[in-house]
């Protein structure tokens, strides 16, 4: 989706847990099955709070931006939802960053179970992705944002949908 939304010409800053888990994957035990990255880390804290600080970065990046729009593939709650989903401790800094750095928009697109593959960095299976995702929509309207939930279709089709729906004067 990421990639068709530049392709339509907008600025997005890509997720950067996809690199972060290769990496602890590399120096854990790659004959260890897990669904959560943390599994290969050692010091889970530190690797959500790096996490969190580059999605801060992007964040900042972005609202310096000249761009009308742009687009974030996670944002600063999906930490706070995937540490909730592991039953992970934060320190109330993380909710306050969260408070403090809103997004105008939150576009959902749930788990669709025939396109749905694990990979190197997406560890969780099918039903652990549909926990995840309740986890987010919960936390995302913990922090009060309404979302745009964006339906089935090819790629096209929903980037079109994504582009009616957040940016409907364009």
């Amino acid at each position: 989706m990421i990639r068709e939304l530049e392709e339509k010409g907008f600025f997005c800053f890509h997720e950067v847990i996809r690199d972060l888990t290769l990496e602890a994957k590399r120096n854990g035990d790659p004959n260890s099955i897990h669904s959560n990255p943390l599994a290969f880390v050692d010091d889970p804290f530190r690797f959500n709070l790096f996490l969190l600080e580059s999605r801060l970065e992007h964040f900042r990046a972005g609202e310096d931006m000249d761009h009308k729009v742009v687009f974030y593939d996670r944002g600063l709650p999906d930490v706070l939802a995937y540490m909730k989903y592991f039953r992970q401790q934060y320190p109330d800094e993380f909710a306050a960053y969260c408070q403090e750095y809103k997004y105008d928009r939150v576009v959902v697109l749930p788990p669709w179970e025939d396109i749905y593959t694990q990979d190197e960095e997406r560890l969780e299976n099918f039903d652990q992705a549909l926990e995840i995702h309740q986890e987010l929509v919960r936390t995302y309207t913990e922090f009060q944002y309404s979302s745009v939930t964006v339906p089935k279709g090819t790629v096209e089709e929903r980037a079109s949908y994504i582009i009616e729906q957040v940016i409907p004067e364009l």
